[in-house]
């Protein structure tokens, strides 16, 4: 991020040996500052120095640390907020600003005001201090909304429930002595929030029930060497290690195993939170695994940059948790998803540290390590640090929507944009369920005249156009580049639509449908206080059977639902959320209401079995970009085969064979770890 004519390049370099220096280069006069730890095979380490000079000697050096806005990685002041300070996702101790039992911001969410109408409180998201008149009534049509069986969760964990935590004293003891001024605790409330991610049984557990087990510690490293430090004390004491960054995870990979009888520690990731680096000229960044989604983008948008890479979870999701689970983004028909975007990767394992040796576009060496820790869900090491793609800011933004009169004709328009590979950097078609429920998240009309126009719209829809209000389904868009190419890109969109016999919605319309996504979990933990036990999950498949897989699949969920006896029929819908040239992503949407239920965790663990059978039957795939976790992981060897899953167990025997990272993902509980 300097000018061209001055430009400093900060970089450590751990040798074989574990030597550390600390080199410095000025782009005109090269001056090296080495500083050795030790004295033994220093020569290597020189010879690398006069390979790098011979590099940054041959032309320019664009690229920036030292003067970058997050200052020097190794400075003084420790664990500082990201780069210049003045944001932050949430505070260190996240439960001062994130609901302990729930998903987001304590600030914000949707309650039963004293009118008896659904509002949304807080003033973070647009819809901010409204009332949802239409909302309370599509409930009650399609849950069996029932204010009488209000049942509100628990304030604070109940600490009778909370067993005392192991503690290795000889673990604490080494630790604290290896990393200096480590921030560590084994506070209650830091051990709760750090056990569960956002499954409906993690949170059923915190709202009316418990978890089997806790972890028992929790650690705040501030950069990569303390992450060192910290593995190789749990290696030497046989702790168990559970890496932990925004906990959005969907697939129980933060519960602890029932059985694990070590010491379990948590290392929480979220104070290694700083850009490290920016290269202009290479349109790369490099961070610490533990930055926020929004607050990395804050950061390169200050640079006049961005990742593109938006997942539901942004908000709260970190860089390192992307990585781990081979996250997807919804703009990535674009900037692509996580393993489009990483160019390297630094993790630490229980046998030391795994990285590529440069920084190449591609790379052929034999298989790509990467994907080793791609997908790895805290089984193999912590991710560190990581080195993405990056592109400027678009200069212009803008939303746009398209109806059409049932989803098969949506799903035909799909498979045209994606055949025609023009896809704008967001396009997701939803069913007729899920448009129902965004119109239902509609404010109050704001005027007799509003008022007026929306029904003239909703005339002109249904009968002049013939569209059934009872199939019709939407379709949000978000184009972004230059106002030349926004242009093109609406002209081609639309013109397809058309061939589909889809009419344009509008841009607000479009607007509000792509911010809904970041409202959906709020709507779970709402509906959980009035009996409503839902969840989502996600899949891929190709595009031939995309119509079937919806059908099957909400059959299935039918079906099942019949056998339970519930008092209301189940809400089941499904959404087109990313396109491929050979397939697509389909998002599904379950809730019952389980009031009469003896176990309404049990059923909705039944009901997402069968449902995630049949989605396999199908021809889906077990997983697009949630991943295995726990939940899974008894699809995992049908997925991969026996030799897979073998070949993932070999790896895990290489890299942790006294099973530091104890997680307990992935592998099916019938291969060993």
């Amino acid at each position: 991020s300097n000018p061209p004519d001055h430009r400093d390049y900060s970089l450590s370099l751990r040798e074989s040996t574990e030597k550390k220096f600390l080199l410095k280069f000025r782009s005109e006069g090269l001056t090296v500052l080495a500083m050795a730890e030790g004295h033994e095979n220093t020569s290597a380490a020189r010879r690398r120095l006069a390979v790098l000079s011979g590099h940054l000697r041959s032309g320019n050096v664009t690229l920036s640390a030292e003067n970058c806005a997050s200052g020097d990685p190794r400075r003084a002041d420790r664990g500082s907020a990201p780069s210049s300070g003045d944001q932050r996702a949430f505070p260190v101790k996240r439960q001062e600003e994130l609901k302990w039992n729930g998903w987001g911001y304590s600030d914000s969410g949707f309650r039963m005001n004293e009118d008896g109408q659904i509002e949304f409180y807080g003033k973070r998201y647009q819809i901010g201090g409204q009332e949802l008149p239409h909302l309370r009534t599509y409930l009650e049509e399609h849950l069996g909304l029932d204010e009488s069986v209000y049942r509100p969760p628990r304030e604070l964990p109940d600490q009778a429930d909370i067993a005392p935590p192991v503690l290795n004293k000889a673990f604490i003891a080494d630790v604290s002595q290896s990393v200096k001024d480590l921030l560590q605790s084994a506070d209650v409330m830091d051990r709760v929030v750090h056990s569960h991610g956002h499954t409906i049984e993690e949170m059923y557990a915190m709202c009316y029930g418990k978890l089997e087990r806790y972890v028992d510690f929790v650690v705040w490293p501030t950069n990569h060497d303390e992450v060192v430090q910290i593995v190789e004390c749990a290696n030497k004491h046989n702790v168990c290690i559970i890496p932990c960054g925004g906990a959005t995870n969907v697939s129980g990979a933060l519960m602890c195993p029932p059985g694990e009888k070590r010491m379990i520690v948590s290392v929480d990731m979220t104070k290694m939170n700083r850009v490290l680096w920016v290269d202009k000229e290479n349109l790369t960044v490099h961070a610490e695994a533990g930055i926020i989604g929004q607050d990395l983008e804050h950061e390169l948008g200050k640079l006049g940059f961005c990742t593109g890479h938006e997942p539901d979870s942004m908000e709260l999701s970190s860089l390192g948790g992307w990585i781990a689970t081979r996250a997807s983004g919804m703009k990535k028909n674009v900037y692509g998803n996580i393993e489009d975007l990483v160019v390297r990767i630094r993790m630490v394992t229980a046998k030391g540290v795994m990285e590529k040796s440069c920084m190449a576009p591609r790379v052929s060496a034999g298989p790509d390590i990467h994907h080793m820790m791609m997908g790895s869900e805290g089984m193999f090491g912590i991710v560190t640090e990581a080195t993405l793609r990056i592109r400027p800011v678009p200069p212009l933004r803008k939303y746009g929507s398209i109806l059409f009169p049932d989803f098969t004709t949506g799903v035909g328009f799909m498979r045209e944009i994606a055949r025609q590979r023009c896809a704008p950097a967001s396009i997701r078609l939803v069913d007729n369920e899920q448009f129902q429920l965004g119109h239902a998240m509609k404010g109050p009309t704001g005027s007799i005249f509003t008022a007026w126009l929306d029904a003239m719209k909703k005339l002109y829809v249904t009968k002049f156009k013939g569209y059934d209000p009872q199939t019709l389904t939407g379709c949000t868009l978000l184009f972004e580049g230059t106002k030349e190419e926004v242009a093109a890109q609406e002209k081609r969109v639309y013109n397809i639509a058309s061939q589909f016999r889809g009419m344009a919605g509008g841009e607000e319309n479009g607007r509000r449908g792509y911010l809904l996504t970041f409202l959906i979990a709020y709507i779970r933990d709402f509906g959980m206080q009035y009996l409503f036990v839902g969840d989502s999950f996600e899949t891929s498949v190709p595009w031939p059977r995309v119509l079937s897989l919806c059908r099957n699949v909400k059959d299935c969920l039918r079906r099942e639902c019949s056998k339970l006896n519930l008092i209301h029929p189940p809400l089941v819908s499904c959404r087109v959320t990313q396109t491929y040239d050979s397939g697509a992503c389909v998002y599904f949407y379950m809730a019952i209401n389980s009031k009469g239920l003896p176990d309404p965790i049990g059923a909705a663990d039944t009901l997402e079995t069968a449902a995630r059978d049949e989605i396999l039957a199908s021809g889906g795939s077990v997983s697009h970009h949630h991943g295995i976790g726990k939940l899974r992981k008894r699809w995992v060897k049908e997925t991969l085969s026996h030799e897979g899953v073998e070949a993932i167990r070999a790896l895990k025997e290489h890299f942790d064979p006294k099973n530091i990272f104890g997680c307990n993902n992935l592998l099916p509980s019938d291969t060993g770890h």
